[in-house]
């Protein structure tokens, strides 16, 4: 009797030991283009086998992202606006910020092509004439990374689109995603990532005009959240999370997605960052 009692707790422990492992896990804040391009479906599941950690995504908008980072709830933020990224440092979230891959933007039209810029490699020539034309322009408007680097080329361009606030320019406050079927359904000209844009299916008359410019670059940093701000943030587990995608491995398993053969991120921790 005895000894079927120590092998029944034996049996039970030993199944207890599988879910408490499977709870190891980290909150990562992201940006929508990581998750709605596939590429966090792609790599999460390679760096759980190789760590036993599990990665879970809050995807939001860079700003958004950073904000539930400030607030202490997430250990690792993986985003797209080097500026905000480097304000975060400064204010003490985090010690450090590390460039990761970069892909990017693309102004996306309709093939009519109302405000004529498809094959400008202008970007600001391509913006100028987008408002010249008074034709629509979808914005996300939600503090992205995307929508801060569309707001900088305005900016650049001479531009203030506020001015066409309600008329031809239209903000969306929403990702990536949904400011894309906006802009398919509206025919509008649309500021986006590559990576969401080519794991996008909704295109209907949606084409990209405008690609190659230096100024569309988009690069990605990761940073972990500062564990002396919010000591509840699973530092070590985060950092490995952190080690893992900067490391060969994790560079490999960012190249390795693709989308009908093409790749969606390109993988730069080894290499120095433009304007570093």
């Amino acid at each position: 009797m005895f000894r079927r009692t120590i092998l029944a707790i034996g049996a039970l422990v030993a199944l207890a030991l599988p879910a408490a492992a499977q709870e190891r896990t980290i909150t990562v804040a992201s940006t929508t283009s990581t998750e709605q391009s596939g590429l966090f479906g792609h790599i999460l599941p390679i760096f759980a086998r190789e760590t036993g950690i599990t990665a879970r995504v809050v995807a939001l908008g860079t700003g958004q992202a950073l904000d539930v980072a400030r607030r202490g709830d997430a250990d690792v933020v993986f985003v797209h606006d080097r500026a905000a990224e480097e304000r975060f440092v400064r204010e003490g979230f985090a010690t450090e910020r590390r460039h990761v891959m970069f892909n990017d933007f693309i102004l996306i039209g309709p093939a009519a092509d109302p405000a004529r810029i498809a094959g400008l490699r202008d970007i600001n020539e391509a913006l100028r004439r987008i408002a010249a034309a008074g034709a629509p322009f979808v914005s996300r408007g939600d503090r992205s990374g995307t929508h801060a680097a569309e707001l900088r080329l305005w900016r650049e361009a001479g531009v203030d689109p506020a001015a066409g606030r309600g008329q031809w320019y239209r903000e969306v406050g929403q990702g990536m995603g949904p400011a894309l079927n906006t802009a398919a359904a509206q025919n509008a000209y649309v500021l986006a990532d590559r990576g969401t844009w080519l794991s996008f299916r909704n295109r209907q008359e949606l084409r990209i005009l405008v690609e190659g410019d230096a100024r569309l670059f988009n690069q990605y940093g990761v940073m972990l959240v500062n564990p002396q701000r919010h000591p509840h943030v699973k530092a070590a587990d985060g950092q490995r999370f952190i080690d893992w995608i900067l490391s060969p491995a994790g560079q490999a398993a960012i190249a390795s997605y693709r989308i009908n053969g093409e790749q969606l991120f390109f993988p730069n921790a080894a290499q120095a960052e433009p304007g570093a």
